[in-house]
C-alpha cells in the first residue's frame, strides 16, 4: 500500500470591494468556537475557530499515534486545553509556535484515527474562519501505511547539518559557547501559574549571552532566539555547525516526586545517577513527541553514532565542566540541590565531541526556586557564577589538553 500523507493547502478568493483578506495578519484562535468532541459516537469532531482563514496541512505519525495540523501562524492566546478537549478518544492536545511563521497543533490519539472530511469555511463578510475535521477510526495497518511527515520547503525544519569532528580551538581564540534555552514554541516545558520553562530559559539565555559578550573572550551562539520549537537533533546539529567549544542546555523543570529544589548540573551517562534523573531525562526527550516530530530513522544517528564519537576524551571534559559550573553558581549563593552534580542520558547532550552539560537552574515546582527564577537580581548572580565557572574550566581544560598533546 502506497504511503499517503494528508496535505491540504487552503486557497480561496473573495469578490467585492466590501472586504479584503489581510494575508499578512496573524490569525487569532477564537476559543468560544473551538472544541474537540465525540461525533455522535462514530468518531471525533474538531472545530477550530480563527479570526481569518489560513493555509493548513494535516498528517499523521505513529509510535505513538499522533495527528499533526500545521497552520500559517496562529496566536493561541486564550485557548484552554482542558476546556478544548471533550472526548476520551484524544488523550492529549498540544499547540503553539513551530518554526518562524508557522504554528502546530498535535493530537495524541488513543487509537488510530484518520481524516474522513476536512474543510475550512471562511465568512465572506468578516473573513473569520472555522476549520472542521471529522475523524473516524481506522485499522492499524492502514494508519501505518499513511503515517509519515511530508517534506515541504517553507513548512518544515531545515535538514540537520552534517556532523563532523571539530578540531581543538586555538588557545588565543575566543571560547565559542552554544547556549540552548530548553523547549520552545509548541513545547512549553514545565508550566506553572507564574510562567513556563521555555520563556524563563530564553530570558536567562539572553542575559547570559549578553554578559559573556561584554566580558570578552567569548563567542556566543543560541539554538533559538525566539519562542520557536527546535528538535533535539537539530540542537546538536546547530552546535556542530557553529563549531561550538562548549554546549550548555538551560532548563528549569518540575518534579512531582518529592520536594526537589536548587540548581543541578548534568553530564551525559547511559546510566542515570538516580531514578529522579532518569525520569527527568525521559521527560525532556518527550518534547519532540509532543511537538509532532517524526523520529523514525533518527535513533541510529542520535543514539548510536554520536555516543561513539570521541567519548573517551570528551566525557571527562564534560564532567569537569559540570563541576566548574556548579562551583561557580554555588559561590554566588545558589541555592544548589543537595546533589548538584548528576548524570543521565539526555539526548540533547549526545554531541560526544563537544563538552556538553545540562543546567537545571531550579524547579518551577518549588516556590522558592520560582521566586528566584523571576528575580532579575538572582538571575544576574547565576549568570556571573556560570561565567566564573566557564573561566575556571577553560583555563584548566587548556592545561590538561596541552599536557595530553605532549
Amino acid at each position: 500500500m502506497s504511503r499517503i500523507v494528508f496535505l491540504i493547502a487552503l486557497v480561496w478568493t473573495l469578490a467585492g470591494a466590501g472586504w479584503a483578506q489581510d494575508f499578512n495578519a496573524l490569525a487569532r484562535v477564537l476559543p468560544e468556537q473551538t472544541r474537540i468532541v465525540d461525533d455522535a459516537g462514530a468518531g471525533v469532531r474538531l472545530e477550530l475557530g480563527l479570526s481569518q482563514g489560513v493555509p493548513y496541512r494535516i498528517f499523521t505519525l505513529q509510535d505513538p499515534y499522533r495527528m499533526v495540523i500545521d497552520f500559517k501562524e496562529v496566536d493561541w492566546t486564550g485557548l484552554d486545553r482542558d476546556k478544548l478537549l471533550k472526548t476520551d478518544r484524544i488523550s492529549g492536545v498540544q499547540f503553539g509556535a513551530y518554526v518562524p511563521g508557522w504554528s502546530r497543533m498535535v493530537l495524541d490519539l488513543g487509537a488510530p484515527l484518520t481524516v474522513e472530511t476536512a474543510a475550512m469555511r471562511v465568512s465572506p463578510d468578516t473573513g473569520a474562519a472555522i476549520l472542521i475535521l471529522n475523524l473516524k477510526g481506522t485499522d492499524f495497518e492502514s494508519f501505518a501505511a499513511s503515517a509519515g511527515a511530508p517534506r515541504n520547503p517553507g513548512w518544515d525544519l531545515p535538514p540537520a547539518a552534517e556532523i563532523t569532528q571539530i578540531a581543538p580551538g586555538d588557545v588565543n581564540q575566543p571560547l565559542r559557547v552554544m547556549l540552548d534555552p530548553g523547549h520552545g514554541g509548541i513545547d512549553p516545558g514545565a508550566e506553572t501559574d507564574d510562567g513556563d520553562e521555555k520563556s524563563l530559559m530564553l530570558t536567562f539565555a539572553r542575559e547570559l549571552r549578553e554578559h559573556l559578550l561584554r566580558a570578552g573572550g567569548y563567542e556566543v551562539v543560541m539554538t533559538r532566539v525566539e519562542d520557536h520549537f527546535v528538535s533535539l537533533e537539530r540542537r546538536i546539529s546547530l552546535a556542530h555547525r557553529a563549531g561550538a567549544d562548549v554546549f550548555i542546555s538551560l532548563h528549569a523543570d518540575a518534579l512531582s516526586e518529592g520536594q526537589a529544589h536548587g540548581a543541578t548540573v548534568y553530564f551525559l551517562s547511559e546510566e542515570a545517577s538516580d531514578v529522579a534523573s532518569q525520569k527527568l531525562a525521559e521527560r525532556h526527550d518527550r518534547g519532540d513527541l509532543i511537538s509532532g516530530v517524526d523520529l523514525s530513522g533518527s535513533d541510529d544517528q542520535i543514539a548510536d553514532v554520536l555516543l561513539d564519537m570521541a567519548r573517551q576524551e570528551t566525557q571527562p571534559r564534560s564532567e569537569a565542566l559540570a563541576q566548574a559550573l556548579s562551583d561557580g553558581m554555588a559561590q554566588q549563593g545558589g541555592p544548589m540541590n543537595r546533589r548538584p552534580i548528576r548524570k543521565a542520558s539526555f539526548s540533547v547532550l549526545k554531541a560526544a565531541d563537544i563538552p556538553s552539560v545540562l543546567v537545571e537552574l531550579g524547579f518551577v515546582s518549588s516556590p522558592r526556586d520560582m521566586e528566584n527564577l523571576i528575580n532579575p537580581e538572582w538571575r544576574a548572580k547565576m549568570v556571573y557564577g556560570i561565567h566564573q565557572g566557564l573561566e575556571a574550566w577553560h583555563q584548566q581544560d587548556m592545561i590538561r589538553r596541552s599536557l595530553v598533546g605532549q
